[in-house]
């Protein structure tokens, strides 16, 4: 299996490129701000035809470039149910500093649906350009947030999961921004990540990528004593 990734824009969202080898199809992964020169770079280098671009979820950072990148080849939108609504109108879940910020960077923007949008639901099964990826939805950063799994049979990882904005290397997603919810993550956390196998590698959707092993044992967000904390967020 091919995989690369470079951050791009402000706040450095990892956008992933995948494909089964060199030369085939492939999807992409949270195309964010200023995303489109380096999947244009990627896919020119090794030979590539993008068919579909897949969000973890809605949030500006992770599908700014979406509705570009589908025009541009004709490619295909995944996002789950609940998050739809953030491609057209993504500003409802920031507040207004960082739409201030967004527009500084890029202008005032009219953000549109790509022509084919298809919904991801928890247990979806994507199945393009030879590769599968199972949804798992994970809720907490955003209503529709959604971990992405695929097999990736190897000497120690079993399986690759695109985290998104769930999990990172020693920290977990917020949940203060509009739409997020603490008590959601807690039960993500508890019922999508930590059933996880050891052998699975984690492509977050910021910083560096990291394993379930290490995960589970270093993050602390992770522990017992965070996930049976009083929950301040539940009225």
């Amino acid at each position: 299996m091919f995989i690369a990734s470079f951050p791009a824009g402000p706040w450095q969202t990892n956008c992933y490129v995948v494909a089964t080898a060199a030369g085939a199809e492939c999807l992409v992964i949270d195309p964010g701000l200023g995303a489109v020169a380096g999947v244009q770079e990627l896919v020119a280098e090794h030979h590539l035809k993008p068919v579909a671009v897949v969000v973890t979820h809605g949030h500006l950072d992770h599908t700014f470039s979406v509705t570009p990148l589908c025009a541009g080849n004709d490619a295909t939108c995944w996002v789950h149910s609940l998050d739809r609504a953030l491609l057209g109108d993504p500003y409802r879940a920031m507040g207004p500093d960082t739409r201030a910020l967004v527009e500084q960077l890029a202008g005032p923007s009219v953000f549109t649906e790509p022509d084919a949008v298809r919904e991801l639901a928890d247990g979806s099964r994507v199945e393009v350009a030879g590769i599968t990826l199972d949804a798992l939805h994970a809720p907490g950063h955003t209503p529709g947030s959604t971990m992405l799994r695929t097999d990736y049979p190897g000497a120690e990882v079993e399986a690759v999961v695109f985290s998104g904005d769930v999990l990172f290397a020693g920290s977990i997603g917020r949940t203060d921004l509009p739409g997020g919810s603490h008590l959601d993550m807690l039960g993500s956390l508890r019922t999508k990540v930590l059933p996880l196998p050891d052998a699975v590698a984690v492509l977050p959707g910021h910083g560096p990528q990291t394993t379930m092993a290490a995960e589970r044992t270093q993050n602390p967000y992770l522990q017992e004593s965070y996930l049976r904390a009083p929950n301040l967020d539940e009225e």
